[in-house]
């Protein structure tokens, strides 16, 4: 597979997790919007970091991880860099339940929403890095 191509299907998993991000958001499901918001960011960051190395990105989740072995993470405004720690703890795959029900329970309408903006955001400045 061509780097363009494997550009490409990640920018596209960017757009359907961000569109399923905004669907649960329109229902109310917070924790499950802000992991999906996790996911956008992941994921852009993953593309951006085949764009700009010879090597594939690894198999973690942390954006600091990501956006520092692409290059970004030196570039990013000091509130941006808050955000991906706040971010970086909305990844709920594979935590236990106490877990969930603590990220859970710190989420409302409007601290997702933000979440939501931010995330966009923060995927637009990425994707203008390209």
């Amino acid at each position: 597979m061509s780097k363009e191509s494997v550009i490409e299907r990640w920018l596209e998993l960017v757009d359907e997790d961000m569109s399923v991000a905004e669907d649960l958001f329109k229902t109310k499901h917070w924790l499950y919007t802000a992991f999906m918001c996790h996911q956008v960011l992941e994921k852009a960051l993953k593309a951006y970091w085949v764009a700009t190395r010879d090597d594939d990105p690894p198999y973690i989740h942390d954006h600091k991880r990501l956006a520092e072995g692409c290059g970004l993470y030196d570039k990013l405004t000091e509130e941006q860099r808050i955000f991906l720690t706040t971010i970086r703890e909305m990844n709920i795959e594979a935590r236990y339940r106490e877990y969930k029900s603590r990220i859970a329970a710190s989420l409302n309408e409007t601290n997702t929403h933000q979440l939501l903006e931010q995330t966009k955001q923060m995927k637009q400045w990425i994707l203008q890095r390209f």
